[in-house]
């Protein structure tokens, strides 16, 4: 068995175990779901005319898709690096492509997951999300938008040495661009310039594509630039990924 079959299998297994941040990863985004599709439920938004169901969901989705590639290998590596288990690796023929590349897999799976089951809660009664025939074009989104965020996650998970300082430093990032980047609230309710400033945000380039897609606002190039944009953000922070990593909190 390869070292990268290895470490995604004991991956599986762990996540598998740990019912309760499985559990939570599915219910965390599905809560913001009910609650503002339960608020804002038969309303438009005035500046659109379209329902808030068409933004709070794909936004919604996007986000919590985006936080659990965040947060699941920040401390995945900031925990395998303070109990010398990368360290330990390191010592074996394993290289880091195999290391990133199990939670890469595995972020993948549990995103898409994460998506399928947030759309089919999102379908039904009283949120009734109008789903467009472009749905299957949010896939490729995701995908992008699950490796940028990855990369993301493997620099905090870098920097941060303790549990405290993953959420803290994850939390202060993901939260604020959740409502800067139209997850929680559509764009067209905010401030011109406050909407021109998120394009510096990867998660509005999230946003806008998985809204395309799923919700028709926008078309097939809001889809090409959102995932133009997560790969942007993807090698700028792959590549800082690079230069911050630690094998030890000893070297």
């Amino acid at each position: 068995m390869s070292a990268y079959a290895a470490l995604t299998g004991a991956g599986y297994r762990a996540q598998v175990r740990d019912k309760a941040t499985l559990f939570f990863t599915f219910a965390f985004p599905l809560i913001f779901l009910v609650v503002f599709g339960l608020i804002f439920s038969g309303q438009d938004v005035k500046q659109s005319g379209r329902p808030y169901i068409s933004y709070i969901a794909p936004g919604v989705m996007s986000w919590g898709v985006a936080n659990a590639a965040v947060f699941s290998v920040a401390f995945t590596l900031m925990q395998w690096r303070r109990d010398d288990l990368l360290r330990l690796i390191r010592m074996t023929p394993t290289r880091l492509p195999s290391v990133l590349g199990s939670r890469y897999v595995l972020a993948l799976g549990v995103g898409l997951v994460q998506a399928v089951v947030f759309v089919g809660v999102a379908l039904l009664p009283p949120f009734e999300l109008d789903l467009k025939s472009t749905w299957p074009l949010a896939i490729p989104a995701l995908i992008f938008g699950i490796t940028a965020f990855l990369t993301i996650g493997v620099v905090i998970g870098s920097l941060a040495d303790t549990p405290e300082a993953v959420a803290a430093i994850a939390n202060c990032l993901m939260v604020p661009m959740a409502f800067l980047s139209g997850s929680f609230m559509p764009m067209d309710m905010l401030p011109s310039w406050l909407e021109t400033g998120s394009r510096i945000l990867p998660l509005r380039y999230l946003n806008d594509a998985v809204s395309a897609a799923l919700s028709g606002r926008g078309d097939s190039g809001d889809i090409v630039l959102g995932c133009g944009g997560l790969l942007a953000f993807t090698v700028i922070f792959g590549a800082v990924s690079l230069k911050t990593f630690r094998w030890s909190n000893k070297a």
